[in-house]
């Protein structure tokens, strides 16, 4: 590892830029906004970015590590099923926005406000047997499974779905340049903390329209609305590029 060159600081700090920037992509936002406009809790909606970015850094790391050994022969094999990767989010996305769309349809999805002690916090959630259980009395015992939940399981799914799609594949291909093994797995590091920290803030934001629209029911199903029709419509379009070679999502930065 030659240090006078800059080669080890170069590549760590090019994998934590590119972990910012890759949380931003299009499919990445879409997918996230509609899980917390489905079921969110909008005040402590980072840990659904956090819970996604985790998700999508685990199979990035298992990939990049192996890819950092045997360099040119996985990553060409990885390269032929990438777009099978690409097409499996598209159906994610599709799948996303339909349930959102659906509860809406069926009046089963709206918004409350609670208040856990001090901490007052916007839900998002059906009508069903645990919506009733989330309204029963909160007890201190409740209230601290409550808040040492949360890390969400389903993003943490979501996550791992676009972990080795789209742009992600750009990540992967610079590791064949790292200047040695340990700069290649720090970098790997980086950008999954770059990812977890982006998707925490964009999830914080998508979570304000949630925030601000509690009493206002109409408000809060258009912000739920919308996220679901972007989500089947991008989804829709990815399909297309991936199966049929059309390039609706050339606009998209890469």
């Amino acid at each position: 590892m030659d240090l006078s060159e800059g080669g080890f600081i170069a590549a760590i700090l090019l994998g934590l830029v590119l972990g910012l920037r890759h949380a931003t992509d299009a499919d990445h936002v879409v997918a996230v906004s509609t899980i917390v406009a489905a079921e969110g809790k909008a005040l402590r909606s980072a840990w659904i970015g956090a819970s996604w970015g985790l998700g999508h850094s685990t199979p990035l790391l298992i990939v990049g590590t192996v890819i950092l050994f045997l360099k040119d022969s996985v990553l060409s094999a990885y390269e032929h099923i990438a777009p099978y990767f690409e097409f499996g989010v598209a159906i994610m996305l599709v799948g996303l926005g339909v349930q959102v769309l659906w509860r809406l349809k069926q009046g089963r999805l709206h918004l409350h406000q609670h208040y856990d002690g001090q901490s007052p916090h916007v839900h998002v959630h059906s009508h069903d047997e645990t919506s009733k259980a989330h309204h029963a009395p909160a007890t201190p015992h409740s209230r601290v499974r409550s808040y040492a939940n949360l890390f969400r399981p389903k993003s943490y799914a979501i996550g791992m779905i676009h972990g080795l799609a789209g742009t992600a594949a750009v990540m992967l291909l610079l590791l064949p340049e790292a200047p040695s093994i340990a700069a290649g797995f720090v970098y790997l590091l980086l950008f999954g903390v770059g990812t977890i920290a982006s998707m925490m803030a964009i999830t914080l934001v998508f979570s304000i329209p949630l925030a601000f629209s509690v009493r206002f029911t109409r408000v809060n199903n258009g912000v739920a609305t919308l996220a679901g029709i972007t989500s089947v419509l991008l989804g829709g379009l990815l399909m297309s590029d991936v199966a049929a070679g059309t390039h609706y999502l050339a606009f998209l930065p890469e």
